[in-house]
């Protein structure tokens, strides 16, 4: 980064035939002086303020009383000290009776009131699985609370409390989109159940990915955060909620100054859904996306790697009556640019249900715009993965090799299907062996369906071996395949190789 202004200083004063004091005043009013803003003098006041709208959440759930595990101490998996600790418990009595009287587990988190009615926020895991939650004010007074809503994928929840005429101090949302890197932030909770407690702090980053779920975009701060700040605010400046503190990234369990929340962006509406309705409303169009890296964006004949690749589209769903194909790449939805494609999920997510919206796709080397209506999104049933298809040397009978790609694939013949546990009404090409090479590369295995080849339905080892010579022959280094298996269904840019 230096190098490059070092480089645009240069340029610009020997641009100039005037002199250098021309060229030194074009520098200074295009890139202008850093200037950073005056720390506050203190938050003293702010956290006066806000102190009373965060609460503390406790909660009990019922264990049975022959669940010894449940008081041995977490370890990685492995890891000598819980053989340690487990021969420990059964030296101090061994196994609890089938009988003993069920035990209580506690747990602590942190909340923040949003309503002088009694309407508490927090996070889900603070308050999952628990038989009774208690929320205790600033002063010490205690409630018990009801859960209104709960929502798995952002981590958030709703709760209930009664303040029998007790007027509560409650907090606003602010707008997460305008914190930029670098501003001021409070962090107030309940660390390790010590009580109220703030910490200050700086935005570190935005849009953060830490795979916790389908819609990610935490906040990142080094505003001290620790077990127990679960479920408290992170406040700008103005007091607002621009936050809600809900990871934390550390080898030890304590803070380290990597601390992640929930935007308000993103958990206002979902707070608001569960207010109304008690679970949350998602927009929907019925697809089946993934990634567009460099190879599948050669292989689409895209410049870029960008958008989200339509890997499958539902039968009959927004998308499916909307024109929208398996193959095609989503540019924009709604107006907004779909660079990455886990974008693409809170776009829709957030669209108003039975709104209208207009995308733009890539499509047979052309972009191509489409309107569809938006459905709303149904949790559906969790279904267990059948375990992966393994090969044999009869699966190889009628088989083909494809030249040095490291797959071996033969037509899906009845006997075929039955080995590898297949559909009865799959049709494609059924991967029977992959050894090594691009394929093994790619993540193929044995008991996957080829269904597609360049775009072209295969239903014989000699149609993909077309498929790949008129990818050669057209000059392209991959040839799209499009896979099935009973987890998912994909595109692979699988490398042609030479003749």
């Amino acid at each position: 980064m230096f190098t490059t202004l070092q480089n645009k200083i240069e340029n610009g004063v020997r641009a100039s035939a005037l002199g250098l004091g021309l060229g030194l005043g074009l520098l200074t009013a295009t890139l202008g002086p850093a200037v950073a803003r005056d720390a506050p003098q203190g938050f003293s006041d702010l956290a006066e303020r806000l102190l009373p709208a965060v609460v503390n959440i406790s909660t009990t759930q019922s264990i049975k009383g022959n669940d010894r595990g449940a008081e041995i101490p977490m370890f990685p998996p492995g890891s000598p000290f819980e053989d340690f600790f487990r021969d420990f418990m059964e030296r101090q009595g061994g196994p609890a009776p089938r009988d003993a009287q069920p035990r209580k587990a506690t747990s602590l988190g942190s909340g923040f009131i949003v309503d002088p009615a009694g309407l508490v926020v927090t996070n889900n895991h603070v308050i999952a699985d628990a038989d009774e939650i208690t929320v205790t004010l600033s002063d010490n007074s205690t409630y018990t609370a009801t859960l209104l809503g709960r929502d798995t994928k952002t981590d958030l929840a709703l709760l209930k409390i009664n303040p029998e005429g007790k007027t509560l101090t409650a907090v606003s949302f602010g707008d997460s989109d305008k914190s930029r890197i670098g501003d001021w932030v409070l962090a107030i909770g309940n660390p390790f159940g010590l009580g109220g407690s703030v910490t200050a702090g700086i935005v570190s980053a935005r849009a953060r990915d830490i795979n916790s779920g389908p819609y990610d975009d935490y906040i990142q701060t080094d505003a001290s955060i620790n077990r127990g700040n679960s479920g408290g605010p992170l406040l700008n400046m103005n007091g607002e909620v621009v936050g809600i503190n809900t990871a934390i990234y550390s080898p030890s369990g304590g803070s380290i100054g990597i601390g992640f929340a929930v935007p308000s962006s993103l958990a206002k509406p979902v707070i608001d859904d569960l207010k109304a309705y008690g679970k949350t409303r998602r927009g929907w169009i019925g697809v089946r996306i993934q990634t567009v890296d460099k190879e599948l964006a050669e292989s689409l004949g895209l410049k870029e790697a960008k958008g989200a690749l339509v890997a499958a589209v539902d039968k009959d769903g927004p998308a499916d009556k909307a024109g929208l194909k398996a193959g095609d790449v989503i540019l924009k939805f709604a107006g907004k640019d779909v660079n990455e494609m886990r974008r693409l999920p809170r776009i829709v997510a957030e669209t108003p249900i039975d709104s209208k919206a207009d995308l733009e796709v890539w499509r047979d080397g052309k972009t191509k715009s489409l309107d569809i209506k938006i459905g709303e999104l149904v949790d559906p049933v969790e279904t267990k993965a059948s375990a992966p298809a393994k090969s044999n040397d009869n699966d190889k009978e009628g088989s083909k090799v494809i030249g040095d790609t490291g797959l071996s694939v033969a037509a899906a013949t009845p006997a075929i299907r039955e080995r590898f546990g297949l559909d009865e009404n799959s049709k494609g090409l059924v991967i029977v062996d992959v050894s090594g090479g691009p394929a093994s590369e790619k993540g193929l295995r044995a008991g996957d369906v080829i269904i597609e080849a360049g775009n072209k339905p295969v239903s014989t080892p000699t149609d993909l071996e077309k498929a790949m010579e008129a990818a050669r022959i057209s000059g392209a280094k991959f040839l799209l395949l499009r896979i099935e298996n009973a987890q998912s269904l994909r595109y692979v840019p699988l490398p042609v190789g030479k003749k």
